[in-house]
């Protein structure tokens, strides 16, 4: 089985959306052929867009921005759906690995629904998609085991996730937070991610909060 897993952050190298393709990677990649693309680098090529028209299954990781999916791979969404009609000759299923910064894991449902909607319009089937919360903190687990500690619901829902791809059908989406108390999570971002970057910018704490 032919699976293209896109990458659609707008980062460049070193992003959540990376971090958990590579998560689901080692769950799938018995039997079948994995084929990166990552849109973030460069648009993709007509020749692409008709590779994609030939796999069996799609795999789309990205952030949430402003609810919704971030513009560039909307863009390329919009341009499949064209390549779509005109050459798929095969039932094609999507599926998705969505997360946001938020700590609560259901702020992804729009994003998800757009989705959804996207593949109706464009003649594919809807596999299933996963909405992490908190995805800055996965930067910061590398070697927590997926499945254990702050990633065990993820772990549980990757594992849902692979067996819907290996077996090219549908299963029930999931939004979830991580195994992680929620004021923990603000503690540490507020510590160790705003008011650390603030000080290599040479802000104090308090600079963040100044209003013009």
């Amino acid at each position: 089985m032919n699976i293209a897993m896109i990458n659609g952050s707008p980062k460049p190298s070193g992003s959540n959306s990376g971090i958990l393709l590579g998560m689901l990677e080692p769950l799938i990649s018995d039997g079948n052929e994995l084929h990166y693309y990552t849109p973030n680098k460069r648009p993709l090529s007509s020749e692409e867009y008709s590779e994609l028209c030939r796999m069996d299954a799609l795999v789309l990781a990205f952030p949430l921005y402003y609810d919704g999916i971030p513009s560039h791979l909307f863009q390329l969404l919009v341009t499949l759906e064209g390549y779509l009609k005109a050459e798929r000759d095969r039932d094609i299923y999507v599926y998705a690995l969505i997360n946001n910064g938020f700590y609560e894991g259901h702020q992804n449902h729009i994003a998800l629904e757009i989705l959804r909607h996207w593949c109706t319009r464009a003649g594919v089937h809807f596999g299933q998609a996963l909405g992490q919360g908190a995805g800055e903190m996965l930067g910061s687990l590398g070697k927590v085991p997926l499945g254990r500690g702050p990633l065990k619901n993820l772990g549980r829902a990757m594992h849902s996730l692979a067996g819907s791809i290996q077996s090219r059908s549908s299963g029930e989406s999931q939004l979830f937070s991580p195994n992680f108390p929620r004021f923990a999570w603000k503690w540490s971002a507020t510590h160790s991610f705003f008011r650390a970057t603030a000080r290599k910018n040479g802000l104090r704490p308090k600079d963040l909060l100044r209003r013009k």
